[in-house]
């Protein structure tokens, strides 16, 4: 089959793409790291754990959904541990499984950093655009999402990072 390479105005679209996710992700933790000592990752931790049940996830959920390898995680996790942000602790439903929790350290730590944040995000990205160019930014990145979580995606490899 003859490969569909991609026209002049997608491939300026991709790269810009490509570009922004690298630099932006960057951004994000160097302004982190310098302003509050901790890192994008940690941060991130933080933000899903706040957001679950309980403020409790499952390892294995909660590196599907920062989407990066469980090896990885579990040494944020130990580092985080240390500094008494999160604990884990033995699945009741599953005697092979782990939670991450949350602490009230771990919240407090994430309510006095999320301000840098927020305001690292809305410098660099935000306060860029039109409040149309949010609305379609939004639009587009929903479609894309869709196109790699939805019901009609193609399946995923099982030997994704946040699976290994």
């Amino acid at each position: 089959m003859e490969p569909r390479w991609l026209t002049d105005e997608e491939q300026r679209a991709w790269r810009a793409y490509r570009d922004v996710t690298h630099l932006l992700e960057d951004a994000l933790d160097q302004r982190l790291r310098q302003t509050e000592g901790v890192s994008h990752l940690y941060y991130s931790v933080m933000g899903v754990l706040s957001e679950a049940p309980d403020r409790r996830l499952r390892m294995t959920d909660l590196a599907a959904q920062l989407k990066i390898p469980r090896t990885r995680l579990s040494y944020a996790v130990g580092r985080m541990e240390e500094l008494g942000w999160v604990r884990r602790e033995d699945s009741p439903d599953d005697g092979r499984s782990q939670l991450t929790v949350l602490t009230g350290e771990g919240m407090r730590t994430l309510e006095r950093i999320a301000p840098s944040h927020v305001a690292t995000v809305r410098a660099t990205v935000f306060d860029r655009l039109t409040p149309e160019q949010t609305r379609v930014f939004g639009e587009v990145c929903e479609i894309i999402r869709a196109g790699l979580t939805g019901p009609d995606r193609p399946p995923l490899p099982a030997d994704l990072p946040w699976r290994r």
